[in-house]
């Protein structure tokens, strides 16, 4: 794909639909990012390229490009970093399996969580389930809606800033490989790997110097910079870090409909690094709209 610039800008590379915990279906998601007035728009819905089809359709017919990708979950320690994935090819054996074992461990966590909530509140596994839609990959967004429609908070904000906080007890683990797995697993795919907002708030830089030299070597090609939870000590050290190790860097909304504040468009990538990434990409192609 070397040299294509079919797509125009401006360009957000991380999104999600109601296929994870975004409130949009996939369709209503590229409407969205037509009327916020973007040209490309990526959606990265977590462990899942369920999406991709419905999200594709509706680009061919909107003039605007789609980016096929995903939030990849991966743990280093007790650290979670979320890894965007673009053009990767959904089939591949090896990167489905391992999609398949981290959507059963967050489905097991989840249900585990809603027991142990039902013993304080009022709150039944199907109230949960209720909040999905058909395919979605269940996770704590959707115990945070479901406290939502029992009145036992207002928003899912508060949802995760009370009952939901580490700090009340409820919060359980899931499995999630490594990050160099991750990046090994989309790379032979014939994705582009890049890791999501890596400075957030109070949180510090969830990657060292050292852990993002052992990625590069084993193909991470980006960071996502511009971002509204990453700090600004930390952008200035992830610009330090991509230019040691040659890396992109991107800038997203992480819009999830009315799940989240983060609006279309906040935070955009370059025309340029967009480019690299559709070059580099190889697994699946963009998906161009009729006008683009």
């Amino acid at each position: 794909m070397a040299g294509d610039r079919r797509f125009h800008g401006p360009s957000d590379l991380h999104t999600h639909s109601s296929v994870s915990d975004g409130t949009e279906n996939p369709a209503r998601l590229i409407r969205s990012a037509v009327e916020a007035g973007l040209g490309t728009v990526a959606l990265t819905d977590h462990d899942s390229t369920a999406g991709w089809a419905e999200a594709g359709e509706a680009a061919r017919d909107s003039g605007i490009t789609l980016i096929p990708g995903m939030e990849f979950s991966t743990r280093l320690g007790y650290r979670s970093i979320h890894l965007l994935a673009y053009l990767f090819d959904p089939a591949d054996g090896d990167l489905v399996a391992e999609m398949a074992r981290i959507r059963e461990a967050r489905l097991v966590r989840a249900e585990r969580i809603v027991r142990n909530l039902a013993r304080d509140y009022a709150l039944t596994w199907d109230d949960v389930v209720a909040q999905t839609s058909e395919g979605s990959t269940i996770g704590r967004p959707h115990i945070a809606d479901a406290l939502v429609a029992r009145g036992h908070v207002p928003t899912r904000s508060e949802a995760f800033a009370s009952i939901l906080h580490p700090s009340r007890g409820y919060f359980l683990p899931h499995y999630a490989p490594e990050p160099e797995t991750a990046v090994r697993l989309v790379v032979a795919a014939g994705g582009v790997p890049v890791i999501a907002h890596p400075a957030t708030r109070g949180r510090g830089l969830v990657v060292s110097d050292e852990d993002v030299a052992d990625l590069a070597k084993v193909g991470l090609a980006g960071l996502e910079i511009d971002h509204r939870e990453n700090t600004v000590a930390g952008k200035e050290t992830i610009a330090r870090l991509a230019e040691r190790h040659g890396l992109l860097l991107t800038g997203s909304s992480d819009y999830h409909g009315t799940g989240k504040p983060n609006r279309l468009g906040e935070n955009t990538t370059s025309d340029e690094v967009v480019a690299a990434i559709i070059d580099r990409g190889s697994g699946s192609s963009p998906v161009y709209g009729s006008d683009g």
